[in-house]
């Protein structure tokens, strides 16, 4: 369990964090950068909450995601290694992943298909929904990275999970903008001409 007496410590003064393992990185490191864009993301979903009170079934799956990303935030602070931490390190699982796939799926039979690109917009949890999924997939680019850097892991379900939250958002997106009546759609080359 999580018990927090103290907000501040005093201990990242020197520019440095702890990890989960306890061992302390620059505040920049590529690992902290990570959680930091997982936290981020996580932010942006509870601004898109703030609109998504008509939608009940949109609004749980995304408190869901909410409670994952921190789960993924745990996972990422803490490396994975052969060292007894006294403690199971919190980890996304495949499960996860698979839930997040049965709602894309769940939500999507609900859409006609796309013949256009879309414009982030129409309602505003529609647009805020967009700014998650941009924000999950940076998020996503950096672990990327950090899985290819020499001597970090992620793990394959928590990348997935990452590429499939990323996924769901653009569909709930849609479904937020009246199953997708309401989508604003690209329309190539329309600024081209004076008279677009």
């Amino acid at each position: 369990m999580v018990k927090l007496n103290r907000i501040y410590t005093k201990t990242g003064d020197d520019g440095t964090t702890g990890l989960g393992d306890g061992s302390r990185v620059l505040k920049y490191d590529l690992r902290v950068e990570s959680y930091g864009a997982v936290d981020e993301a996580n932010a942006t979903i509870g601004l898109a909450r703030l609109h998504t009170a008509a939608e009940p079934e949109v609004d749980a799956i995304l408190a869901r995601i909410q409670n994952d990303l921190f789960d993924l935030g745990a996972d990422l602070c803490t490396p994975e290694s052969d060292q007894d931490l006294g403690y199971e390190p919190l980890r996304i699982v495949e499960s996860q992943v698979e839930r997040l796939e049965a709602e894309i799926d769940a939500m999507n039979a609900r859409l006609k298909p796309l013949k256009s690109f879309i414009l982030p917009g129409g309602s505003p949890a529609s647009a805020y929904l967009h700014l998650a999924r941009t924000t999950v997939r940076r998020a996503e680019r950096m672990m990327v990275q950090l899985s290819g850097k020499k001597g970090e892991t992620v793990s394959g379900p928590a990348l997935r999970y990452m590429n499939r939250l990323s996924d769901l958002l653009f569909v709930l997106g849609r479904v937020t903008n009246a199953d997708g009546t309401k989508d604003v759609l690209w329309v190539p080359g329309l600024t081209r001409s004076e008279n677009g």
